[in-house]
């Protein structure tokens, strides 16, 4: 009986530490110029499942993200971003893309890359 009531004990600890994601903080470069960019990019980023938050700086370029390891990948988030007009070092825009982008988001030949 013992061994019962001590079992039932243990498995709320067992059941909600396996339930959790692991939180991962990340910064890379990300190719943009302005507040629309960075609209662009932080949207796109959050609509995601399992982002938490991001923060793109359009004086660094500097893109800052907190996200669930088990929900999404790094891969999925920089493909993300290049399929909204953005590269990011991993992964480049499609010409089609960052031609639909307005005039002051296009970053390839403002020198700023």
């Amino acid at each position: 009986m013992k061994k019962i009531i001590f079992l039932l004990l243990l498995l709320p600890f067992f059941a909600f530490g396996q339930s959790k994601g692991k939180s991962v903080k990340e910064s890379f470069l990300v190719d943009g110029n302005c507040n629309m960019c960075k609209n662009r990019i932080e949207t796109a980023t959050l609509k995601l499942n399992g982002v938490k938050y991001v923060n793109w700086d359009s004086k660094s370029s500097n893109f800052s993200i907190i996200y669930n390891s088990k929900k999404v990948t790094i891969d999925e988030i920089r493909t993300r971003i290049a399929e909204v007009g953005h590269d990011n070092g991993e992964y480049k825009a499609s010409l089609e893309t960052y031609d639909e982008l307005p005039n002051c988001c296009r970053y390839r030949h403002s020198g700023k890359h």
